[in-house]
């Protein structure tokens, strides 16, 4: 099987390309991605790529003709990853997120694709009332990243083809990874509580958030990629995670704190409501792929977070402005002249890069 990963030098990628080599040693796989954060490497002692055969660079939204000839699988991790990114760079995210998604998508049934697979989040239940979401009930996005990914889905239902569809709901990441963020909910709380020794919850810690481990994300992919349509129908959407972890947000901040003992718990009480809390139903998910259930605990991410931080030699108490915070690195490339505003890299549209 010959599987090409798309966006594989982020935070998730390292994870699914190592998951994939282990499942599938013969296998041939690929990457291919933009490299905006390629150099964002964290505390490791070889370069995550040396589990493919091959890495390939370039832009999600300009793939070339007939270059997805002879892959059996696609996976697309590519995109604009958060909110505050999405809400710096709306038109780019749609772009990205949606529009090219829905092209590679399109491309690939041309080629002979047999299976596509889409990073799709949970994001899009935004704000949800009443109990843990399934997949069929109301969708209520408040973030253009949460848009983009509902704009996905709907578009990639309506390829007609024999390619089987998989869009994989993620809870929200978290983990350590080779290309860690820092700009994720339980991330930051275990890179503040080491070197501040504190936690600040701008919120009154009531939201909602499912988490899922960037290794278990890993493991939905790696079902993915050979789903048999008999197992879900020709086109899937699903959710990925465990119900055991749906957390509020003060639950993640405790148990942070817990792992850190001495770590001061400030939640803001009096602001206002935040809008984005969800409960998620993994029902589905878990009747589906029984083999590739989560097994990551809040406990074992969190211990993962704090050794992989202490063997960085993490003590950056600024870290909020630094190259673990993803709009922090498109804002130093954009500054330095290497992006332009639509994150196309200067370079080619230059005779000569300057970087």
């Amino acid at each position: 099987m010959r599987v090409l990963i798309v966006g594989n030098m982020g935070y998730v990628g390292p994870a699914v390309s190592a998951q994939l080599r282990r499942t599938w040693p013969q296998n041939v796989l690929h990457g291919f991605d933009n490299a905006y954060f390629a150099h964002c490497l964290t505390g490791v002692a070889r370069l995550p790529e040396r589990a493919l055969d091959t890495q390939f660079f370039g832009d999600v939204r300009d793939f070339s003709d007939g270059f997805l000839a002879g892959y059996d699988a696609v996976v697309q991790l590519a995109a604009i990853s958060n909110d505050p990114m999405g809400d710096r760079f709306q038109d780019v995210t749609l772009d990205i997120n949606q529009n090219a998604t829905v092209a590679l998508a399109r491309a690939a049934s041309a080629a002979g694709v047999k299976h596509f697979v889409f990073a799709s989040s949970c994001s899009i239940y935004g704000v949800a009332e009443g109990g843990p979401r399934r997949e069929r009930d109301p969708l209520n996005p408040v973030t253009t990243y949460a848009k983009s990914k509902i704009g996905a889905e709907k578009a990639l239902e309506q390829i007609d083809s024999a390619m089987t569809v998989t869009c994989l709901r993620f809870a929200t990441a978290c983990g350590m990874s080779d290309r860690l963020r820092l700009d994720l909910v339980l991330n930051d709380f275990v890179a503040s509580a080491m070197v501040t020794g504190k936690i600040s919850i701008l919120s009154d810690g009531t939201p909602w958030r499912p988490l899922i481990d960037t290794l278990d994300m890993a493991r939905a992919v790696d079902w993915a990629v050979s789903r048999s349509p008999d197992n879900g129908g020709r086109y899937l959407v699903v959710n990925v995670g465990s119900d055991e972890r749906n957390y509020q947000v003060r639950q993640i901040a405790e148990a942070v704190a817990q792992a850190l003992p001495g770590t001061a718990l400030n939640i803001n009480k009096n602001s206002a409501v935040d809008s984005r809390s969800y409960q998620v139903d993994f029902g589905l998910y878990k009747s589906l792929a029984p083999n590739h259930q989560p097994k990551m605990t809040l406990e074992d991410s969190i211990s993962h977070l704090k050794s992989g931080l202490v063997g960085m030699g993490f003590e950056d108490k600024e870290f909020r402005d630094s190259s673990l915070i993803r709009l922090k690195v498109l804002e130093s490339h954009m500054a330095a002249g290497r992006l332009n505003r639509s994150l196309v890299w200067r370079c080619e549209e230059q005779s000569q890069c300057n970087y």
